[in-house]
């Protein structure tokens, strides 16, 4: 049982519901092309092992061949990021309120960040190539 707190959250219109217990209060930063194209920026989240989602407006897009990304069709918030298979979802820290012990603590996809921004936090960061590897269990 985690000792991290329920958080809880809504989408824009208010149509979805979330809750979740977060694994850490680590936060992570992709900055993969997709994640930089969907969310407009680099996309920090929060990885959850338990979360519910409920609300008539969620819906999820195929995004790559072992990931999905779940939104609200009706104002278009973003709700999660998700592998196939596995049972953690990434939710858009933006959404909860801020907690003081949260910290971004890694970086994704480095070789993928654009020159025009940088993060002052010293963070673990991992290239497209080592993200995959881990996946894989490499």
């Amino acid at each position: 049982m985690s000792d991290q707190p329920v958080m809880q959250a809504k989408c824009l219109c208010q149509s979805v519901n979330i809750e979740l217990t977060p694994k850490s209060l680590e936060i992570g930063a992709c900055h993969c092309e997709t994640c930089r194209q969907w969310s407009g920026s680099p996309y920090l989240a929060i990885e959850s092992e338990k979360a519910d989602f409920s609300g008539d407006t969620i819906a999820t897009y195929e995004s790559s061949e072992w990931a999905e990304r779940g939104f609200c069709k009706q104002c278009g918030t973003h709700l999660f990021y998700k592998l196939k298979g596995a049972d953690s979802y990434y939710v858009p820290v933006g959404l909860f309120a801020e907690i003081n012990s949260m910290a971004m603590t890694h970086q994704l996809f480095i070789d993928s960040k654009p020159t025009y921004y940088n993060f002052a936090e010293q963070t673990v960061c991992m290239t497209g190539a080592e993200v995959f590897a881990s996946i894989a269990g490499e």
